[in-house]
Parts: C-alpha cells; sequence; structure tokens
C-alpha cells in the first residue's frame, strides 16, 4: 500500500522523511524502538517534524537496519537506494 505525501518546501528528503515518520508511526513496535532510541516522547515528534536535523535522523533509523529500510522503501514504492541517496541531502548526512 503506497501512501501520497505532498512534497514539502524542504523537498524530495524532506518528503521522504516524513512519510518515514508516518511508517515509523504506523507500528507500536517501530514507534517504541523509535521513541527509546531517539529520547523524544510523542508529542515532540509533531513539534520537531519540520526540523531538518530530526528528519535525518527518521532517515538514520529506517537506514540502521536493512529489512526496515526495504520494508519502508517497499511501503513508499521508492527504490531503498534513494533512502540513502536523499539522506545525504539533509543536514548530518554528507558523506565526505
Amino acid at each position: 500500500m503506497t501512501r501520497s505525501v505532498e512534497t514539502p518546501p524542504g523537498g524530495a528528503a524532506h518528503g521522504l522523511a516524513i512519510q518515514g515518520l508516518s511508517f515509523i508511526a504506523e507500528d507500536m513496535d517501530r514507534l517504541g524502538q523509535f521513541l527509546a532510541l531517539s529520547g523524544f516522547g510523542p508529542a515532540e515528534l509533531r513539534a520537531r517534524a519540520g526540523d531538518p536535523a530530526f528528519l535525518g535522523g527518521v532517515l538514520d533509523f529506517l537506514l540502521s537496519d536493512e529489512a526496515l529500510v526495504v520494508a519502508f522503501a517497499d511501503w513508499a514504492a521508492v527504490d531503498p537506494a534513494s533512502v540513502l541517496a536523499l539522506r545525504q541531502k539533509l543536514p548530518g548526512g554528507s558523506i565526505e
């Protein structure tokens, strides 16, 4: 099942990360793991959803597990490699 999300002004990386946050939030186990690793509470997720650095962290979380990034890519109907490519466009994502 694919999700349609309008690409916000931040571009494709921002839009994909917002989709990633939706994907994480749909599953209580994934959400619990993300909250535990990020140190944020549920209320903070909405407040931080527009922060490019936070959104980079969302993609980092998805990229931390191959099965997770593949499941997300399938859910979002994108190539898994595009998740890494777009991650590099958000703060903290450049590979040097």
